[in-house]
């Protein structure tokens, strides 16, 4: 599994786009592969605004594809190190996960968070404010591409909040590298835009990281 391993190992990565189990709401595209800073290039740069931004405006934890485990569930399962088990309703229990950010094991899901890696929130002041409902619950829910939604530490989780690279990056410096890329592909893969603390943040993180390339299916 992928964040199973060391922060060493992820930072030498080649950072490629896998699927979670459940596939995306949205319908796919043609997919793109760029060198990750011709693709932070490519987004759009514009001026952040919450205005009107609730989080119950992005419909959390659906069960889209009706096999009785909901969107959290489903990241938990792929995610895992040791396997939970999983009782009636999709009730789990047991289980090791390894947390990215802080470079930890959890036992149990009482200490584990599903992270929005582009945070809701931050989703909105990019563009998701002038999404359609639908369109917002596709993005919450996203089991498309297993950068979306990330299963870490709640203590990291909620020190992430809904920062954007400017101001938050994770503990474990070796991760970073990743971090950043995965955030421009997220990006790019719900034509999002940046803002000019976020690309300088970008550019200098991807400044002392390989160039990788990064593949991407649209979703909207």
């Amino acid at each position: 599994m992928r964040f199973a391993r060391s922060a060493a190992v992820l930072a030498a990565l080649v950072f490629s786009t896998t699927a979670h189990a459940a596939p995306a709401a949205a319908a796919p595209a043609d997919r793109v592969t760029l060198p990750v800073r011709d693709a932070l290039a490519q987004l759009p740069l514009r001026t952040e605004d919450r205005t009107g931004y609730e989080r119950t405006k992005f419909r959390l934890w659906v069960d889209a594809d009706k096999d009785g485990c909901n969107t959290r569930a489903e990241v938990l399962k792929a995610e895992a190190v040791i396997a939970p088990a999983q009782g009636p309703r999709c009730a789990l229990s047991g289980g090791e996960w390894y947390s990215p950010y802080d470079d930890r094991y959890i036992l149990g899901r009482g200490g584990v968070d599903i992270d929005h890696l582009v945070p809701l929130a931050e989703a909105w002041d990019s563009g998701a404010f002038a999404w359609t409902a639908k369109e917002r619950e596709a993005y919450a829910n996203d089991l498309g591409d297993d950068r979306a939604l990330i299963a870490v530490s709640a203590a990291s989780n909620r020190s992430k909040a809904d920062q954007d690279p400017s101001t938050w990056l994770p503990p474990t410096t070796g991760y970073r590298c990743q971090y950043v890329t995965d955030w421009v592909a997220d990006k790019m893969r719900w034509g999002l835009s940046i803002d000019t603390a976020e690309r300088a943040a970008l550019t200098d993180v991807l400044s002392r990281c390989p160039n990788v390339p990064v593949a991407v299916t649209p979703a909207r």
